[in-house]
């Protein structure tokens, strides 16, 4: 009890300090939120995502699962992502994976770690896409962290072909869905060069983003 103890406290002292520099903050936060942005992001606790970009709450709609995945089968992330898209009227959706992913790494040795294993034959499939090109690199980490980056451009191909974000397009809405990744060691987020604006995009955008891992495979 005392570690909630001092969450509870945390918590005190974290409200107490953004009512310090705007004292009607929590009060007009209250009314409503209105985030320009949606987050699909990893459940690894070190990614806590509006601290990773710097905003304050209201600013950004999150979603997080084990390897950042985006399932058609998934209700509980397309519900969240119907409702930033056609409710809150969000531009962005940002899929954010990070390299050293525990889900992916798991997915990659065939670890047997239960019922999350159904999960991640999601990143499986990802993996088995991209084999030929996985089997080229020597490294392990290294492989890792190129099935990371796929697996976040699978992704953000998965958020783009659902029918919210066709929907939205075919409405005119604006709309952009961008694939980052986080790298642990530094705390950077890097843009892995896909942003996807209307369905045309959508196989060139792969195509660019397949050369520009091979590129940085080279380098």
């Amino acid at each position: 009890m005392s570690d909630l103890k001092t969450l509870l406290e945390k918590n005190r002292a974290w409200a107490e300090g953004i009512k310090a520099g705007n004292p009607e903050f929590f009060q007009a936060l209250a009314k409503q939120q209105s985030p320009a942005y949606m987050w699909i992001g990893c459940s690894d606790s070190r990614m806590p995502a509006t601290q990773l970009i710097g905003l304050l709450p209201g600013e950004l709609f999150v979603h997080r699962n084990v390897a950042n995945v985006v399932a058609h089968t998934d209700f509980n992330c397309l519900s969240v992502m119907q409702f930033a898209v056609d409710v809150l009227k969000v531009s962005h959706i940002i899929v954010c994976g990070h390299y050293g992913c525990g889900g992916v790494q798991a997915a990659m040795q065939n670890l047997k770690l239960g019922l999350i294993d159904n999960w991640l034959r999601h990143v499986q499939d990802v993996m088995r896409s991209h084999e030929a090109l996985l089997r080229e690199i020597e490294d392990e980490a290294q492989r890792l962290n190129r099935l990371c980056e796929l697996n976040v451009v699978e992704q953000v191909l998965n958020v783009s072909r659902t029918t919210i974000v066709q929907s939205a397009w075919g409405r005119g809405q604006e709309l952009t869905v961008h694939g980052w990744i986080y790298k642990l060691e530094d705390g950077l987020l890097h843009d892995l060069g896909i942003s996807i604006t209307n369905p045309n995009d959508l196989s060139v955008a792969y195509e660019n983003v397949a050369e520009a891992a091979d590129a940085r495979q080279e380098t």
